[in-house]
């Protein structure tokens, strides 16, 4: 007789047919990032801006080949991993190498001149002028998400050294070590929430939807029947730009009125989950007339909170 497997049943099963966490490969991570936000420009409404995030991800691949972190704490480590606690935490006070690599961000970025817009070659002479503690306490807000309009304008370049500094340190951990977190829908490495799910094309992972995470990039997997905010399995819709392709599309739930992004390397196998997200803000304005609210941001597109009412 057979029976219905349940779903933690059947994740156990996808477990062993293909790798339930791919750890990051920074230098290759970026520099396919950098292309793809260039191809994305092209005829783009923000074409500029996302030019600009595509010196901000040459920055980070020139960057991965040189930065020294510091490596996990073994004890920690292994507390960490008994607990399902993500062992590289973001409370966790940022690798000192970030200044170091914010500073080879900054400068290779600087150096593309007068292509540059003005408002943007400001903030980067702003942060050139800033001293380690101004550095660090910035470091710690953003990484908090404590965004006003002053620190909003300087995310972008900060979380680009913040994101290589964690996908650095994610990328030398034992995926095979890593347990089941105890927040499926947030990084199970550095427990920040995913900023897109994406079906990928090609090797083990063919086939299968991954959590994006925003910070260290690592990936993790979930059934696409759940839904990647709240994990409910009902009422999960997707939708679309009219006439805007099926390669990003809203994944809905009626359950927690969220959505967050799902990018299809089968519809282009360039797509890659960030550049992607960034590019279709589309999307994002059409469903900001909807009733779901986006469940996580983009770490290099700064939208400051609005001020409270008096």
């Amino acid at each position: 007789m057979q029976r219905i497997l349940q779903p933690g049943e059947i994740e156990a099963l996808d477990a062993i047919d293909f790798p339930r966490i791919r750890l990051p490969r920074p230098a290759e991570l970026y520099a396919e990032r950098a292309a793809r936000l260039r191809q994305l420009a092209d005829g783009h409404p923000i074409a500029d801006y996302l030019r600009f995030v595509a010196l901000l991800a040459d920055g980070q691949a020139a960057a991965a080949a040189t930065v020294k972190t510091t490596p996990p704490d073994a004890a920690v480590l292994q507390r960490a991993l008994e607990h399902g606690m993500p062992p590289l935490p973001t409370q966790d006070k940022p690798d000192p190498a970030w200044r170091e690599v914010l500073a080879q961000i900054v400068e290779r970025a600087l150096a593309a001149g007068d292509t540059l817009p003005a408002p943007l070659r400001e903030q980067l002479q702003r942060l050139r002028t800033m001293d380690a503690a101004a550095l660090d306490a910035l470091a710690v807000d953003l990484l908090d998400e404590d965004v006003d309009a002053d620190t909003a304008a300087l995310q972008p370049v900060v979380m680009a050294a913040l994101q290589l500094v964690w996908a650095d340190r994610a990328s030398r951990l034992d995926a095979d070590a890593l347990g089941v977190p105890a927040e499926p829908t947030t990084c199970p490495v550095c427990g920040t929430p995913p900023v897109a799910s994406v079906l990928r094309i090609g090797g083990a992972a063919g086939g299968h939807r991954y959590l994006h995470c925003a910070l260290c990039a690592t990936e993790w997997h979930m059934v696409r029947v759940k839904c990647s905010h709240c994990e409910s399995t009902a009422g999960v819709r997707f939708l679309g730009v009219e006439d805007g392709g099926k390669t990003v599309l809203a994944e809905t739930c009626s359950a927690c009125h969220s959505y967050r992004k799902q990018v299809d390397q089968h519809q282009d196998p360039l797509a890659e989950p960030l550049a992607d997200d960034l590019a279709s803000l589309r999307l994002d304005l059409l469903m900001a007339e909807t009733e779901f609210e986006r469940a996580s941001g983009n770490p290099l597109l700064a939208l400051p909170e609005p001020a409270d009412e008096a």
